[in-house]
């Protein structure tokens, strides 16, 4: 065995037990959290010549340690749920040298940790999604502003959020505008011809007050704001996309159902190199699209999926909705037959998961996808 260092990870501090070859303890230290006492813990392993280190993954506590570690040594991140000791006596002294200890024997599965380009292509997907969230919930501010104020025009559009009528309405309402006239010759014609000029014009007649109107003012002022923080996203996301990862990209493109952005998100939660995951059962287990094997006395208890990345689940899913509505693709028939004998959010969460191994066949390969070449990958389960 040679030497390895557990890390006992928290807010405020980071214990640390460092572990000679034979297994006894030669340091136990505990350091602070600020960069300087990460420095000082870095040249102390140096010192102690340890070359592998295993931290457990603390919410977002860990992400620093491992960025002032990853250069010089090798890193394991442990999932808690897998290295719990027995219960008994528990002090951060003890948890960091049975990490320790657990990792010179090598029972620590490491948990997968993407490289710092798509570290930073993570937080650029997951922030234009909270901002896609925040968008909506102020859209459904604004629509109960307005039926507040009598104003029943969304009653007559199927997508209230990002409806350039009602947009303009709000804008002319927000600079002054009472006339219902007015505000109609603001609605799209299509919109008129199908419900008909009068009943339109009859949901702009609204009864306003000062608040009504800064309510108002203000969430369109929310919205514009977050519209340019999301643009920004984008713009960063795109230039690091095109310039390390513009052939995956590609690749996931050319599978049905996968947009451009969809592709950002999905190469930065499962990054590139596919190597880290053998088969592509194992990537659909880490996702959390496999069914739990619950069963206790010959009987199954549960089948429900796992617990896994939910940011990755959440843009396959509407990729997923995306391909079902079309017979022209494998996937969307075989969600119609999947849909005769079992609920479609069932067979949903079956097309998501095919959905995911021809991902991973179209990045290992680097063959763009093609249903003839990709059969094995579509066939049922």
């Amino acid at each position: 065995m040679e030497k390895a260092c557990g890390l006992d990870v928290h807010k405020d501090s980071v214990f640390a037990c460092i572990l000679n070859e034979q297994g006894e303890k030669i340091l136990e230290k505990r350091f602070g959290t600020l960069t300087p006492d990460l420095t000082e813990l870095r040249d102390v392993l140096v010192e102690h010549g340890c070359g592998r280190v295993a931290m457990e993954s603390t919410s977002v506590y860990w992400m620093p340690v491992w960025r002032a570690l990853e250069s010089d040594f090798e890193l394991t991140l442990a999932n808690p749920y897998f290295i719990s000791q027995l219960p008994g006596r528990k002090s951060d002294a003890k948890d960091a040298a049975w990490i320790g200890e657990c990792l010179q024997k090598d029972q620590i599965r490491g948990s997968f940790v993407v490289g710092p380009v798509l570290q930073q292509m993570r937080q650029y997907t997951r922030q234009c999604r909270r901002l896609t969230k925040s968008r909506v919930r102020l859209a459904q501010q604004m629509d109960n502003q307005l039926q507040r104020c009598n104003i029943r025009f969304s009653n007559y559009v199927s997508n209230q959020g990002n409806n350039v009528s009602q947009r303009k309405i709000i804008r002319a309402i927000i600079s002054g505008e009472r006339s219902p006239d007015a505000l109609c010759s603001l609605v799209h014609g299509r919109t008129l011809n199908k419900h008909g000029r009068e009943v339109i014009r009859a949901s702009l007649d609204g009864i306003f007050s000062n608040a009504d109107v800064e309510m108002l003012k203000q969430c369109m002022e929310q919205i514009e704001f977050l519209n340019d923080q999301q643009a920004a996203c984008l713009t960063h996301l795109e230039e690091l996309a095109n310039a390390h990862f513009a052939k995956e990209i590609s690749l996931l493109c050319s599978i049905p159902g996968i947009k451009r952005f969809s592709a950002y998100c999905i190469l930065a939660e499962i990054g590139n190199d596919m190597s880290y995951f053998p088969k592509a059962t194992h990537l659909v287990s880490w996702a959390g699209l496999r069914p739990r094997n619950d069963e206790t006395a010959g009987k199954i208890r549960s089948r429900k999926t796992l617990h896994g990345n939910k940011y990755l689940r959440q843009v396959l899913t509407e990729c997923g909705w995306s391909v079902t509505r079309s017979n022209k693709t494998f996937l969307g028939r075989k969600f119609n037959q999947l849909s005769k004998r079992m609920t479609s959010r069932k067979a949903l969460v079956a097309i998501v998961r095919k959905m995911l191994v021809i991902i991973y066949n179209v990045l290992k390969t680097g063959l763009p996808f093609d249903p003839r070449r990709n059969m094995q990958a579509l066939l049922p389960d």
